[in-house]
């Protein structure tokens, strides 16, 4: 890693997420009871950003925290609001994470919500995403953020913003020397050329599946998605495989990383965005691969043991202690 970069930049969306527990979803027309309900912060991006600010030391000073984090400078997201108390709690949430906003708030649109359907027995979810008003982040957004993201350590960004603004995002991240990291999430087909502006994709099963044509149930199946992701253009792939752990594979080594238990699961609603947030902030600190998959699973280990996305990502010692178990 370029000592001399500072930090980790995210581009994404915040969302609010409304989560209902049940035994099962209701059928068309048909209401049911539930067992519970949450509203709490999310979006893949800003989960991302809480949990790389948590994993980094960011909480401990509060909204300047970040600034002195582990990962060597401020976790920054770049994203849009509203004006609603949507928007207040995305502000309060990135405050008491660390995270430092770069955000414009409008009042044109709504701050963006989801449905978080949580099923009883397993903690399995299902989700609505309406992302508001970061439906309309825009290149030139993100283009006024160049020198922050071209001087990133590390550059992230999923696919619930706009295609167009993920991609400038990553040539601005290439561009400018930063290590660039695609999570292809909620799955979509990609532009020509996206994937080999990523130093590193992180698909889950399905959206490996989704961008390959084939299918991921298996470690062995996952090599085979890792290697068509890479003939792709993808510099290095991980595969995020949930309870068997996750996938690397650069074309020189394939290293399978089992997953880090630190107890019984509540709710897996997050844990892709705890792996991502966390792997992160390990690269950022200059760790190599296979110990930066390591961080990032004892940090999605630690959040599904507990409810909710952003308000389950753990603190670095946390995350410290769980890798020290061996």
């Amino acid at each position: 890693m370029d000592m001399g970069r500072q930090g980790i930049v995210i581009l994404g969306v915040f969302v609010a997420d409304t989560a209902y527990r049940a035994a099962r979803p209701p059928r068309m027309g048909e209401t049911i009871m539930g067992e519970s309900f949450a509203l709490g912060p999310g979006g893949k991006g800003s989960n991302q950003a809480v949990a790389a600010a948590m994993a980094s030391g960011g909480a401990s000073g509060g909204a300047s925290g970040g600034a002195r984090g582990a990962a060597g400078g401020a976790v920054s997201f770049i994203s849009r609001l509203g004006r609603d108390p949507f928007a207040e709690m995305a502000l309060a949430t990135w405050a008491k994470a660390g995270v430092r906003p770069v955000v414009t708030q409008h009042d044109d649109s709504y701050t963006g919500a989801a449905y978080i359907f949580v099923e009883a027995a397993t903690g399995n979810n299902a989700i609505i995403i309406c992302p508001g008003v970061a439906r309309m982040i825009s290149e030139a957004d993100v283009e006024a953020q160049a020198d922050l993201i071209g001087g990133a350590a590390v550059f992230v960004t999923q696919l619930e913003q706009p295609m167009g603004a993920a991609l400038r995002g990553l040539q601005l991240a290439r561009a400018g020397g930063a290590r660039t990291i695609l999570n292809p999430a909620p799955a979509a087909a990609l532009p020509d050329g996206m994937l080999a502006l990523c130093d590193i994709v992180t698909p889950n099963e399905s959206e490996a599946e989704a961008l390959t044509g084939l299918p991921v149930t298996s470690v062995a199946e996952a090599e085979a998605a890792a290697r068509a992701l890479r003939a792709m253009g993808a510099g290095a792939v991980v595969i995020t495989l949930g309870e068997k752990g996750a996938l690397y594979h650069d074309g020189a080594q394939t290293v399978h990383v089992p997953a880090i238990s630190a107890g019984p699961v509540v709710e897996t609603t997050g844990a892709g965005d705890a792996f991502n947030g966390g792997f992160a902030v390990a690269l950022a600190e200059g760790m190599d691969p296979i110990a930066a998959l390591r961080f990032g699973a004892a940090t999605a280990g630690i959040s599904v043991t507990r409810p909710g996305t952003a308000p389950s990502m753990p603190a670095r010692a946390e995350i410290d202690a769980l890798l020290a178990r061996g």
